[in-house]
Protein backbone atom coordinates (compact mmCIF):
# COMPACT_ATOMS: atom_id res chain seq x y z
CA UNK A 1 0.00 0.00 0.00
CA UNK A 2 1.46 3.46 -0.81
CA UNK A 3 1.01 6.53 1.06
CA UNK A 4 -2.07 7.80 0.48
CA UNK A 5 -3.91 10.93 1.57
CA UNK A 6 -3.49 12.85 4.80
CA UNK A 7 -6.44 15.62 6.10
CA UNK A 8 -9.87 14.89 5.08
CA UNK A 9 -12.97 16.66 5.93
CA UNK A 10 -16.25 18.33 6.76
CA UNK A 11 -17.73 21.61 7.67
CA UNK A 12 -19.14 22.38 11.42
CA UNK A 13 -22.89 21.20 11.63
CA UNK A 14 -24.96 24.56 12.94
CA UNK A 15 -27.00 23.94 15.70
CA UNK A 16 -30.80 22.90 15.73
CA UNK A 17 -33.25 25.90 16.69
CA UNK A 18 -34.81 23.87 19.87
CA UNK A 19 -30.79 22.20 20.94
CA UNK A 20 -29.17 24.26 23.69
CA UNK A 21 -26.18 26.55 22.30
CA UNK A 22 -23.70 23.78 23.40
CA UNK A 23 -24.95 21.07 21.82
CA UNK A 24 -24.32 20.28 17.98
CA UNK A 25 -26.87 19.18 15.85
CA UNK A 26 -27.73 15.67 15.56
CA UNK A 27 -29.00 15.75 11.99
CA UNK A 28 -28.29 19.56 9.77
CA UNK A 29 -28.06 19.65 6.11
CA UNK A 30 -24.47 20.00 4.38
CA UNK A 31 -24.10 23.84 3.63
CA UNK A 32 -21.40 23.02 0.47
CA UNK A 33 -23.45 19.55 -0.95
CA UNK A 34 -27.22 20.51 -0.14
CA UNK A 35 -27.29 16.55 1.38
CA UNK A 36 -28.91 15.90 4.58
CA UNK A 37 -26.44 14.47 7.43
CA UNK A 38 -26.89 12.24 10.39
CA UNK A 39 -24.65 12.11 13.27
CA UNK A 40 -25.65 8.66 13.89
CA UNK A 41 -23.33 7.61 16.94
CA UNK A 42 -20.17 10.15 18.68
CA UNK A 43 -19.87 7.62 21.94
CA UNK A 44 -16.04 7.71 22.99
CA UNK A 45 -14.48 4.43 21.04
CA UNK A 46 -17.40 3.96 18.47
CA UNK A 47 -16.51 1.73 16.02
CA UNK A 48 -17.29 1.02 12.39
CA UNK A 49 -16.82 -1.37 9.79
CA UNK A 50 -13.93 -1.40 6.79
CA UNK A 51 -15.54 -0.54 3.69
CA UNK A 52 -15.86 -4.59 2.51
CA UNK A 53 -16.92 -5.78 5.82
CA UNK A 54 -20.93 -6.38 5.96
CA UNK A 55 -22.58 -4.44 8.92
CA UNK A 56 -26.48 -4.49 7.59
CA UNK A 57 -28.69 -7.64 7.80
CA UNK A 58 -30.72 -9.19 5.22
CA UNK A 59 -33.75 -7.74 5.44
CA UNK A 60 -31.52 -4.03 5.25
CA UNK A 61 -33.23 -2.69 8.29
CA UNK A 62 -30.28 -2.57 10.61
CA UNK A 63 -26.42 -1.79 11.03
CA UNK A 64 -24.11 -3.26 13.66
CA UNK A 65 -21.43 -1.22 14.80
CA UNK A 66 -19.29 -1.02 17.94
CA UNK A 67 -18.75 0.57 21.26
CA UNK A 68 -16.71 0.11 24.19
CA UNK A 69 -20.07 -0.98 25.67
CA UNK A 70 -20.73 -4.13 23.37
CA UNK A 71 -22.75 -4.58 19.94
CA UNK A 72 -25.09 -1.62 18.75
CA UNK A 73 -27.56 -1.58 16.63
CA UNK A 74 -28.58 1.28 14.24
CA UNK A 75 -32.35 1.62 12.71
CA UNK A 76 -31.34 2.31 8.93
CA UNK A 77 -34.80 4.06 8.93
CA UNK A 78 -34.56 6.45 11.96
CA UNK A 79 -31.12 5.97 13.05
CA UNK A 80 -32.47 5.28 16.27
CA UNK A 81 -29.46 2.87 18.18
CA UNK A 82 -29.86 0.40 20.88
CA UNK A 83 -27.06 -2.25 22.58
CA UNK A 84 -27.96 -5.85 21.71
CA UNK A 85 -25.02 -7.46 23.17
CA UNK A 86 -23.34 -6.16 26.41
CA UNK A 87 -19.88 -7.62 26.45
CA UNK A 88 -16.45 -6.93 25.88
CA UNK A 89 -15.70 -7.42 21.92
CA UNK A 90 -12.22 -7.84 20.72
CA UNK A 91 -13.32 -7.62 16.97
CA UNK A 92 -17.03 -6.95 15.08
CA UNK A 93 -16.57 -9.13 12.20
CA UNK A 94 -19.77 -8.76 10.10
CA UNK A 95 -23.27 -9.51 9.84
CA UNK A 96 -24.29 -13.06 7.73
CA UNK A 97 -25.96 -12.80 4.62
CA UNK A 98 -28.80 -14.97 5.18
CA UNK A 99 -29.81 -14.50 8.80
CA UNK A 100 -30.06 -11.09 11.25
CA UNK A 101 -26.67 -12.50 13.00
CA UNK A 102 -23.91 -10.64 13.92
CA UNK A 103 -20.17 -12.40 14.07
CA UNK A 104 -17.23 -11.34 16.07
CA UNK A 105 -14.26 -12.36 18.41
CA UNK A 106 -13.50 -11.89 22.08
CA UNK A 107 -9.79 -12.15 23.07
CA UNK A 108 -9.28 -14.44 26.76
CA UNK A 109 -5.98 -12.79 27.40
CA UNK A 110 -8.20 -9.41 27.53
CA UNK A 111 -6.07 -7.53 25.17
CA UNK A 112 -7.43 -5.52 22.06
CA UNK A 113 -7.43 -5.68 18.20
CA UNK A 114 -4.48 -8.37 17.93
CA UNK A 115 -3.86 -11.48 16.01
CA UNK A 116 -3.13 -13.80 19.20
CA UNK A 117 -5.74 -16.53 20.15
CA UNK A 118 -9.49 -15.70 20.03
CA UNK A 119 -12.62 -17.25 20.28
CA UNK A 120 -15.55 -16.58 17.40
CA UNK A 121 -19.20 -15.85 18.41
CA UNK A 122 -22.22 -15.08 17.01
CA UNK A 123 -25.23 -13.17 18.15
CA UNK A 124 -28.80 -13.60 17.31
CA UNK A 125 -29.70 -9.85 16.69
CA UNK A 126 -33.41 -10.79 17.43
CA UNK A 127 -33.02 -12.74 19.95
CA UNK A 128 -29.82 -12.22 21.84
CA UNK A 129 -28.85 -15.66 22.07
CA UNK A 130 -24.75 -16.25 21.41
CA UNK A 131 -23.07 -18.98 20.58
CA UNK A 132 -19.64 -20.44 20.48
CA UNK A 133 -18.23 -21.68 17.20
CA UNK A 134 -14.54 -22.02 17.03
CA UNK A 135 -11.33 -21.23 19.16
CA UNK A 136 -8.93 -19.59 17.19
CA UNK A 137 -4.71 -19.57 18.13
CA UNK A 138 -3.87 -17.12 16.31
CA UNK A 139 -5.04 -14.72 12.98
CA UNK A 140 -8.47 -12.88 11.84
CA UNK A 141 -11.59 -13.64 10.81
CA UNK A 142 -12.35 -11.22 7.43
CA UNK A 143 -14.98 -12.96 5.83
CA UNK A 144 -18.51 -14.90 5.43
CA UNK A 145 -19.70 -16.57 1.84
CA UNK A 146 -22.97 -16.32 0.65
CA UNK A 147 -25.04 -19.34 2.18
CA UNK A 148 -23.42 -18.59 5.55
CA UNK A 149 -21.70 -21.95 5.86
CA UNK A 150 -18.13 -20.68 6.16
CA UNK A 151 -15.78 -18.18 7.69
CA UNK A 152 -12.11 -16.98 6.01
CA UNK A 153 -9.43 -15.47 7.25
CA UNK A 154 -5.57 -15.46 7.59
CA UNK A 155 -2.69 -16.59 9.95
CA UNK A 156 0.96 -15.99 10.26
CA UNK A 157 2.48 -19.36 10.92
CA UNK A 158 5.53 -17.77 12.66
CA UNK A 159 5.57 -14.49 14.50
CA UNK A 160 6.96 -11.53 12.70
CA UNK A 161 10.18 -9.57 13.90
CA UNK A 162 8.73 -7.85 17.20
CA UNK A 163 9.11 -4.35 15.54
CA UNK A 164 6.82 -5.23 13.15
CA UNK A 165 4.25 -6.80 14.88
CA UNK A 166 4.68 -3.72 17.59
CA UNK A 167 3.67 -1.70 14.95
CA UNK A 168 -0.21 -0.64 13.29
CA UNK A 169 -1.78 -0.81 17.02
CA UNK A 170 -5.07 1.12 17.10
CA UNK A 171 -5.77 3.60 19.62
CA UNK A 172 -8.78 2.83 21.44
CA UNK A 173 -9.83 6.44 21.97
CA UNK A 174 -9.10 7.47 18.33
CA UNK A 175 -9.73 3.99 16.26
CA UNK A 176 -6.75 5.14 14.64
CA UNK A 177 -3.39 2.93 13.90
CA UNK A 178 -0.12 3.92 15.07
CA UNK A 179 2.91 4.34 12.68
CA UNK A 180 6.15 5.46 13.93
CA UNK A 181 9.78 5.26 13.31
CA UNK A 182 12.83 7.48 11.91
CA UNK A 183 14.43 8.30 8.51
CA UNK A 184 18.70 8.14 7.61
CA UNK A 185 18.74 11.22 9.44
CA UNK A 186 17.42 10.30 12.48
CA UNK A 187 14.44 12.51 12.57
CA UNK A 188 11.01 11.14 13.33
CA UNK A 189 8.79 10.24 10.61
CA UNK A 190 5.54 11.58 9.36
CA UNK A 191 2.47 8.58 10.07
CA UNK A 192 2.33 7.80 6.53
CA UNK A 193 6.28 7.63 5.67
CA UNK A 194 6.13 5.53 9.30
CA UNK A 195 3.47 3.11 7.67
CA UNK A 196 5.47 2.86 3.99
CA UNK A 197 8.77 1.90 6.36
CA UNK A 198 6.50 -0.48 8.12
CA UNK A 199 5.00 -1.96 5.17
CA UNK A 200 8.16 -2.57 3.49
CA UNK A 201 9.90 -4.55 6.39
CA UNK A 202 6.81 -6.38 7.09
CA UNK A 203 6.98 -7.74 2.94
CA UNK A 204 10.59 -8.37 3.34
CA UNK A 205 10.38 -10.26 6.41
CA UNK A 206 8.59 -12.99 4.44
CA UNK A 207 6.74 -14.40 7.35
CA UNK A 208 4.71 -17.80 6.30
CA UNK A 209 0.95 -17.55 6.48
CA UNK A 210 -2.29 -19.45 5.54
CA UNK A 211 -5.74 -18.54 4.79
CA UNK A 212 -8.44 -20.92 6.65
CA UNK A 213 -12.01 -21.78 6.50
CA UNK A 214 -13.81 -22.77 9.23
CA UNK A 215 -17.33 -24.68 8.91
CA UNK A 216 -20.14 -22.02 10.71
CA UNK A 217 -21.93 -25.11 12.10
CA UNK A 218 -19.06 -27.55 13.16
CA UNK A 219 -15.97 -25.01 13.78
CA UNK A 220 -14.06 -27.58 11.37
CA UNK A 221 -11.28 -25.54 9.94
CA UNK A 222 -9.33 -26.25 6.56
CA UNK A 223 -6.20 -24.83 5.31
CA UNK A 224 -7.31 -22.37 1.99
CA UNK A 225 -3.13 -21.93 0.74
CA UNK A 226 -0.40 -21.17 2.19
CA UNK A 227 2.85 -18.74 1.42
CA UNK A 228 5.37 -17.08 2.19
CA UNK A 229 3.76 -13.81 0.62
CA UNK A 230 2.28 -11.53 3.09
CA UNK A 231 -1.68 -12.38 2.22
CA UNK A 232 -4.39 -10.31 3.51
CA UNK A 233 -7.97 -8.78 2.31
CA UNK A 234 -9.72 -12.23 2.30
CA UNK A 235 -12.85 -11.65 0.68
CA UNK A 236 -16.24 -14.30 -0.27
CA UNK A 237 -18.03 -13.75 -3.62
CA UNK A 238 -21.53 -12.49 -2.38
CA UNK A 239 -23.22 -15.07 -4.55
CA UNK A 240 -21.03 -17.82 -4.78
CA UNK A 241 -20.00 -19.63 -1.71
CA UNK A 242 -17.19 -21.11 -2.78
CA UNK A 243 -15.28 -18.45 -4.42
CA UNK A 244 -12.31 -15.97 -2.49
CA UNK A 245 -10.74 -13.33 -3.33
CA UNK A 246 -7.57 -12.15 -1.42
CA UNK A 247 -4.24 -10.16 -1.67
CA UNK A 248 -0.77 -10.10 -1.94
CA UNK A 249 -0.36 -7.41 0.81
CA UNK A 250 2.46 -4.54 0.80
CA UNK A 251 3.96 -1.79 -0.80
CA UNK A 252 1.19 -1.58 -3.49
CA UNK A 253 4.21 -1.24 -6.36
CA UNK A 254 5.93 -4.24 -5.25
CA UNK A 255 3.16 -6.97 -5.28
CA UNK A 256 0.96 -8.53 -8.09
CA UNK A 257 -1.91 -8.04 -5.23
CA UNK A 258 -5.32 -9.63 -6.31
CA UNK A 259 -5.68 -13.01 -6.65
CA UNK A 260 -8.89 -15.28 -7.02
CA UNK A 261 -9.41 -18.71 -5.09
CA UNK A 262 -11.46 -21.69 -4.82
CA UNK A 263 -12.05 -22.89 -1.17
CA UNK A 264 -10.56 -26.35 -1.90
CA UNK A 265 -7.45 -24.39 -2.88
CA UNK A 266 -8.24 -25.19 -6.41
CA UNK A 267 -8.21 -22.58 -9.35
CA UNK A 268 -5.90 -19.72 -8.25
CA UNK A 269 -5.86 -17.03 -10.51
CA UNK A 270 -4.40 -13.62 -10.36
CA UNK A 271 -6.69 -11.01 -11.46
CA UNK A 272 -4.29 -8.19 -12.61
CA UNK A 273 -0.95 -8.10 -13.76
CA UNK A 274 1.38 -5.11 -13.73
CA UNK A 275 2.47 -3.91 -17.04
CA UNK A 276 4.60 -0.98 -16.22
CA UNK A 277 7.09 0.09 -13.34
CA UNK A 278 5.56 1.88 -10.51
CA UNK A 279 1.83 0.48 -11.06
CA UNK A 280 -0.24 0.08 -8.65
CA UNK A 281 -3.30 -1.22 -7.55
CA UNK A 282 -5.31 -2.40 -4.88
CA UNK A 283 -8.37 -1.77 -2.41
CA UNK A 284 -10.14 -4.44 -4.01
CA UNK A 285 -13.67 -5.43 -3.36
CA UNK A 286 -16.68 -7.43 -4.73
CA UNK A 287 -19.43 -5.80 -6.63
CA UNK A 288 -22.72 -6.56 -5.84
CA UNK A 289 -23.56 -9.09 -8.16
CA UNK A 290 -20.78 -11.37 -6.91
CA UNK A 291 -18.60 -11.92 -10.27
CA UNK A 292 -16.97 -8.62 -10.77
CA UNK A 293 -14.00 -7.03 -8.87
CA UNK A 294 -13.29 -3.28 -8.55
CA UNK A 295 -10.05 -2.11 -7.35
CA UNK A 296 -8.03 1.11 -7.35
CA UNK A 297 -5.49 1.29 -10.56
CA UNK A 298 -2.98 3.31 -10.72
CA UNK A 299 -0.27 3.15 -13.68
CA UNK A 300 3.07 5.72 -14.03
CA UNK A 301 2.65 8.95 -15.49
CA UNK A 302 -0.96 10.05 -13.83
CA UNK A 303 -3.11 7.72 -15.23
CA UNK A 304 -5.74 6.57 -12.75
CA UNK A 305 -8.37 3.92 -13.36
CA UNK A 306 -11.72 2.67 -11.28
CA UNK A 307 -10.99 -0.76 -13.25
CA UNK A 308 -12.99 -4.04 -13.20
CA UNK A 309 -12.59 -7.84 -14.03
CA UNK A 310 -15.47 -9.67 -14.75
CA UNK A 311 -14.63 -13.33 -12.94
CA UNK A 312 -16.83 -15.48 -15.32
CA UNK A 313 -16.65 -13.71 -18.96
CA UNK A 314 -13.04 -11.78 -18.41
CA UNK A 315 -14.41 -8.61 -19.59
CA UNK A 316 -12.91 -5.72 -18.21
CA UNK A 317 -14.12 -2.12 -17.58
CA UNK A 318 -12.12 0.74 -16.82
CA UNK A 319 -13.15 4.11 -15.56
CA UNK A 320 -10.97 7.06 -16.20
CA UNK A 321 -10.13 8.84 -13.04
CA UNK A 322 -9.63 12.65 -12.94
CA UNK A 323 -7.48 14.06 -10.29
CA UNK A 324 -10.80 15.39 -7.97
CA UNK A 325 -11.95 11.59 -8.19
CA UNK A 326 -9.57 10.05 -6.45
CA UNK A 327 -10.76 8.32 -3.29
CA UNK A 328 -9.27 6.29 -0.36
CA UNK A 329 -11.77 3.10 -0.87
CA UNK A 330 -14.81 3.05 -3.88
CA UNK A 331 -17.61 1.18 -3.20
CA UNK A 332 -20.81 0.09 -5.69
CA UNK A 333 -24.73 0.96 -5.06
CA UNK A 334 -26.66 -2.23 -4.48
CA UNK A 335 -27.92 -1.97 -7.89
CA UNK A 336 -24.88 -1.55 -9.31
CA UNK A 337 -25.49 1.97 -10.90
CA UNK A 338 -23.39 3.91 -9.48
CA UNK A 339 -20.24 4.04 -7.46
CA UNK A 340 -19.08 5.87 -4.08
CA UNK A 341 -15.55 7.39 -2.67
CA UNK A 342 -14.61 8.55 0.22
CA UNK A 343 -12.03 11.33 -1.25
CA UNK A 344 -8.27 12.29 -1.14
CA UNK A 345 -5.86 15.60 -1.09
CA UNK A 346 -8.21 16.75 -4.07
CA UNK A 347 -11.09 15.90 -3.64
CA UNK A 348 -12.18 15.96 0.56
CA UNK A 349 -16.03 14.70 -0.12
CA UNK A 350 -17.93 11.46 0.49
CA UNK A 351 -19.09 11.51 -3.38
CA UNK A 352 -21.29 9.18 -6.05
CA UNK A 353 -19.81 8.51 -9.28
CA UNK A 354 -22.50 8.24 -11.89
CA UNK A 355 -20.60 5.97 -14.64
CA UNK A 356 -20.44 7.06 -18.19
CA UNK A 357 -19.22 3.93 -20.40
CA UNK A 358 -17.95 4.28 -23.82
CA UNK A 359 -19.85 2.16 -25.77
CA UNK A 360 -20.07 3.43 -29.14
CA UNK A 361 -20.82 1.91 -32.34
CA UNK A 362 -16.42 3.16 -32.77
CA UNK A 363 -15.71 1.37 -29.58
CA UNK A 364 -17.29 -1.57 -30.23
CA UNK A 365 -16.57 -1.96 -33.89
CA UNK A 366 -12.59 -1.71 -33.20
CA UNK A 367 -10.20 -4.36 -34.46
CA UNK A 368 -10.06 -7.26 -31.64
CA UNK A 369 -12.34 -4.80 -29.70
CA UNK A 370 -14.37 -7.87 -27.79
CA UNK A 371 -10.66 -8.44 -26.17
CA UNK A 372 -9.57 -4.78 -25.33
CA UNK A 373 -10.68 -3.57 -22.07
CA UNK A 374 -13.59 -1.11 -22.62
CA UNK A 375 -13.44 2.13 -20.92
CA UNK A 376 -15.22 5.54 -19.78
CA UNK A 377 -15.61 8.48 -17.37
CA UNK A 378 -17.47 9.29 -13.84
CA UNK A 379 -19.44 12.01 -13.36
CA UNK A 380 -18.92 13.64 -9.46
CA UNK A 381 -22.11 14.21 -7.01
CA UNK A 382 -20.49 15.36 -3.75
CA UNK A 383 -22.86 14.81 -0.99
CA UNK A 384 -20.72 15.66 2.21
CA UNK A 385 -18.15 17.79 2.72
CA UNK A 386 -14.77 16.29 4.38
CA UNK A 387 -12.74 19.15 4.10
CA UNK A 388 -11.45 18.96 8.04
CA UNK A 389 -11.07 15.34 8.21
CA UNK A 390 -7.78 13.91 9.85
CA UNK A 391 -7.61 10.76 7.24
CA UNK A 392 -5.84 9.12 9.78
CA UNK A 393 -8.91 7.93 10.51
CA UNK A 394 -10.52 5.76 7.40
CA UNK A 395 -14.30 6.74 6.44
CA UNK A 396 -15.04 3.25 5.45
CA UNK A 397 -18.29 4.58 3.75
CA UNK A 398 -21.19 2.13 3.16
CA UNK A 399 -24.41 2.35 1.03
CA UNK A 400 -27.67 1.17 3.27
CA UNK A 401 -29.07 -1.97 1.08
CA UNK A 402 -31.94 0.28 -0.21
CA UNK A 403 -29.31 2.99 -1.70
CA UNK A 404 -30.84 5.61 -0.13
CA UNK A 405 -27.57 6.24 2.44
CA UNK A 406 -23.91 5.94 2.88
CA UNK A 407 -22.58 5.59 6.20
CA UNK A 408 -19.30 6.47 6.85
CA UNK A 409 -16.54 7.58 9.98
CA UNK A 410 -15.19 10.64 10.30
CA UNK A 411 -13.90 12.89 12.89
CA UNK A 412 -15.02 16.11 11.65
CA UNK A 413 -16.06 17.84 14.63
CA UNK A 414 -12.51 16.77 16.62
CA UNK A 415 -13.55 13.55 17.63
CA UNK A 416 -14.91 9.99 15.64
CA UNK A 417 -18.28 9.20 15.37
CA UNK A 418 -20.58 7.29 12.79
CA UNK A 419 -22.41 9.73 10.39
CA UNK A 420 -24.71 8.99 7.19
CA UNK A 421 -25.43 11.10 4.58
CA UNK A 422 -28.77 11.10 2.22
CA UNK A 423 -27.98 10.30 -0.95
CA UNK A 424 -31.02 12.37 -2.05
CA UNK A 425 -30.67 16.32 -2.29
CA UNK A 426 -32.47 17.72 0.47
CA UNK A 427 -35.64 19.32 -0.43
Amino acid sequence: MRSRFIGLGLFAPFLLAAAAPSTPAREWTDATTGHRIVRVDDRPGNYGLYFNYNPFTPDGKRMVYLTPEGIRVADVDSWTTRLVLKEKVDRLLFVGNRTATAYYTTNPTGGIENEGPSVIWSVNLDTGKRRRIADLPGGRIEAINADDSLLAGHYELEPPPPAIAAQGKRDPKTGSPGYSGTGPDGRPLSFAEAKAQWMDARLAAGVPMEIFSIDIRTGERRSITRSKDWLNHVQFSPTDPTLLMYCHEGPWQQVDRIWTIRTDGSAKTKVHQRSFQGEIAGHEYWAPDGRTLWYDLIQPQGGRWLASHDVVSGARRWYALRPDQGSYHFSSSPDGRTFSGDGGNDGKYISLFHPRPDDSPRARTTLDGDRLIATGTLDTERLADLSQHDYTLEPNQHFTPDGKWLVYRSNIEGKPAIYAVEVARAK
